[in-house]
């Protein structure tokens, strides 16, 4: 008698739950849809590594710097913020005028490479034309950082047409845009402010008044056109050393001098510190001071425990 009230009551709770409106058979909605939830296989990519071509690229490059501000012909501008791609082989070629330039391993290795060829920094100018741009300070390659010359050329649409790589390091590409069809859309002239314009026109009059020389004419015009913001000065092009730091540049003796003494002064700054704390140090026999920067003597050929 228990065995069959329990049976009736199994009936009738299945009956509360319903058989499932979208299949037939007397299995409860519920059951089938847990069934149907362990049976589905969803495919995704491998998402191993920081490389994975599936991840966000940008999320995985590291600039040293800040691109330059953007400069040259204004009808250009309408460029920055928008990139343009092109695959070679396994690569995926970036290029993102007035940003930068990358290049992505289109494989599903866990190590695949993933990095920047150049971060915008200059235009080349030749005859007064804007020639090509300067990617610099991109990632490191042995001793020096990865650079991309990228040239532009009159085409139909936006386009990254070439990438070769013509020396170790050393990117060319080339960029086609109708923006640049005009004879006169690339000169330096035209793109310049009116006060730098009078500037340029005053330089050529004293030229031809041989005020000046021609090499002081090259001088001024490149000063002129670091002014524009289209060069760079010597001090700004500097190469970027292994893990973008810079090497000191000191112009003067006094300079350096200075420089010796903020060293220095550091230095006694953190012996104090590990002084206060019972941390030993050791201090070079061999010191030199900007009085007197010829070399001393050592009294012992070991380092002094202090």
């Amino acid at each position: 008698m228990a065995v069959r009230r329990a049976g009736v009551l199994v009936l009738l709770g299945l009956a509360a739950l319903g058989s499932c409106p979208c299949a037939p058979g007397p299995l409860p909605c519920a059951l089938r849809a847990a069934a149907a939830a362990k049976m589905k296989v969803v495919e995704e990519p491998n998402s191993f590594g920081l490389n994975n071509p599936f991840l966000p690229q940008t999320s995985r490059l590291q600039p040293r710097r800040e691109p330059s501000p953007v400069s040259g012909p204004a009808h250009l501008f309408r460029l920055s913020g928008k990139c343009f791609s092109l695959v070679e082989s396994t690569y995926k070629y970036e290029f993102c005028p007035f940003h930068n330039v990358t290049q992505h391993e289109q494989t599903f290795r866990w190590n695949a490479y993933s990095g920047i060829l150049g971060i915008w920094h200059e235009w080349e100018l030749s005859n007064y034309t804007f020639k090509a741009m300067w990617m610099r300070d991109g990632d490191s390659c042995r001793t020096r950082s990865r650079q991309s010359k990228v040239e532009l050329a009159c085409g139909s649409s936006h386009r990254l047409a070439r990438v070769s790589e013509p020396s170790t390091c050393v990117y060319a590409l080339t960029f086609e845009t109708p923006l640049v069809c005009h004879p006169h859309s690339l000169l330096v002239y035209p793109a310049l402010p009116p006060a730098l314009q009078q500037r340029w026109d005053q330089v050529e009059q004293d030229l031809a008044d041989e005020l000046i020389t021609a090499q002081g004419h090259e001088k001024l015009l490149r000063a002129l056109f670091e002014d524009a913001g289209y060069l760079k000065t010597p001090e700004e092009s500097e190469s970027v050393q292994e893990g973008g730091a810079k090497a000191p540049v000191f112009q003067t003796l006094e300079n350096c001098s200075e420089a010796h003494k903020e060293l220095s002064k550091e230095i006694r700054r953190l012996r104090s510190v590990l002084t206060q704390h019972g941390i030993p140090y050791m201090k070079p026999a061999e010191t030199s001071s900007p009085e007197h920067m010829g070399p001393k003597t050592p009294t012992d050929g070991t380092a002094e425990q202090l």
